[in-house]
């Protein structure tokens, strides 16, 4: 698969695309918390149709209000962006002062690597059985971005933030994944290209078979995947997308960060209806938009250099 071996649309179209990536992932987190860990029935007895940024949740939020998914994004992001280029140990240096922080939510497996690497700098988890958790996918948004252009590149990227805190083939499978089908997205790509990227990683691992799923929406990364793809591929924009995502409760909050991922690069900032982008705090959705258009000078479609 080669997304440039045509034409690729201008600059500007690219631009908002990739801040709609940032910007998608964000407000899919937010709506997503409200739903997270409820039932589709309990969700229809509460909200009827949840599809506003309410905040609430188990956690208690204030609407807008963002998780783990989209500060562990911002981690990544600020990272690259300080250094100009890849930092794996400045990631891991950002995920632990995000947890020195007290997060209002982090996954098991994601404080564990984090604290493997405040005790012994290791860069990379050992391979674990738990660790197909979805906690490495939901914040691969930034190296999608940054490493626009090198295809290659972007997997080797995506492995490697992963295994900070997730060191399995399944986590790095989806990992890979969403990173092309984001890439796909920000070059202007319709919809079926994408379906092909998600059709080669069921080809390679079936326990992503996707189509006709209505099965649970664990923090196991194979349902997570499942419930987005699903969403995405049987929907026509990016706010039936994420509706259709958060209204099947579960892990809510990272399934729809992974969606909204995909879903804003694929339909663009437009498409990101604007009561969900001033639900959240201004701060945060400026750095986001300013932090997607620094990732995608550094990337190497503009940057013109290949190695990231």
């Amino acid at each position: 698969m080669n997304p440039l071996a045509g034409s690729i649309p201008a600059r500007a179209d690219m631009e908002q695309r990739a801040q709609a990536v940032l910007l998608g992932s964000a407000v899919g987190d937010a709506l997503g918390a409200t739903t997270e860990f409820m039932n589709p029935a309990q969700i229809r007895e509460k909200f009827g149709i949840h599809k506003d940024i309410v905040g609430g949740g188990w956690l208690n939020l204030d609407p807008g209000q963002v998780t783990d998914d989209t500060e562990m994004t911002l981690c990544v992001a600020r990272a690259i962006a300080a250094k100009g280029e890849w930092d794996l140990v400045g990631i891991a240096d950002r995920f632990a002062q995000w947890l020195e922080g007290n997060p209002v939510d982090v996954g098991v497996t994601c404080r564990r690597g984090i604290e493997g690497y405040r005790a012994k700098r290791q860069l990379q988890v050992p391979p674990g059985k738990k660790d197909a958790g979805n906690g490495a996918a939901m914040r691969i948004a930034p190296v999608a971005i940054f490493s626009l252009g090198n295809e290659e590149g972007m997997a080797r990227l995506a492995v490697e933030q992963a295994r900070l805190t997730h060191n399995h083939p399944l986590s790095d499978a989806a990992c890979v994944a969403v990173g092309i089908m984001v890439q796909w997205g920000i070059l202007g790509y319709p919809a079926q290209k994408l379906r092909a990227v998600a059709d080669e990683l069921v080809d390679r691992h079936p326990e992503f078979l996707f189509e006709d799923y209505d099965g649970g929406t664990t923090a196991y990364v194979v349902d997570t995947m499942r419930t987005a793809l699903e969403a995405f591929f049987t929907t026509g924009c990016f706010e039936e997308c994420l509706i259709k995502t958060v209204n099947r409760g579960g892990d809510a909050d990272t399934t729809a960060a992974i969606a909204g991922a995909i879903a804003g690069a694929r339909y663009g900032l437009e498409a990101i209806p604007s009561r969900w982008l001033l639900a959240l705090d201004p701060a945060l959705r400026d750095e986001l938009s300013l932090l997607a258009l620094r990732l995608l000078n550094l990337s190497p479609l503009f940057s013109g250099k290949r190695e990231s």
